[in-house]
């Protein structure tokens, strides 16, 4: 599923206009991304959590040239899904 596909889904189920629909998802995508930028985590009940994530620094290699690189300590964003959300997939019949 897009976020096309997400959206129209949303305006089918709920009445609301697609364009209005649209401004609050990408709002949403936004508000998300803005606070993992500031290190904040987004904790959303039920279905589950956007979080920062701290990568230790570590040594790596180029290949191509044969050295060694240092790669720094860096964050990256991560999703983490609640018990129930997770429970719900691991039931469910129509995943092949």
């Amino acid at each position: 599923m897009r976020k096309a596909d997400l959206i129209t889904k949303i305006a089918d189920n709920t009445g609301v206009p697609k364009v209005d629909v649209l401004v609050a998802v990408e709002q949403f995508f936004k508000e998300v991304k803005t606070s993992l930028e500031r290190g904040e985590n987004v904790y959303v009940r039920g279905f589950g959590s956007f979080i920062v994530k701290k990568r230790a620094a570590k040594i790596g290699r180029n290949i191509k040239k044969n050295t060694i690189i240092e790669i720094p300590e860096h964050n990256v964003p991560a999703f983490k899904p609640s018990k129930e959300f997770v429970q719900k997939v691991k039931e469910s019949k129509k995943i092949k």
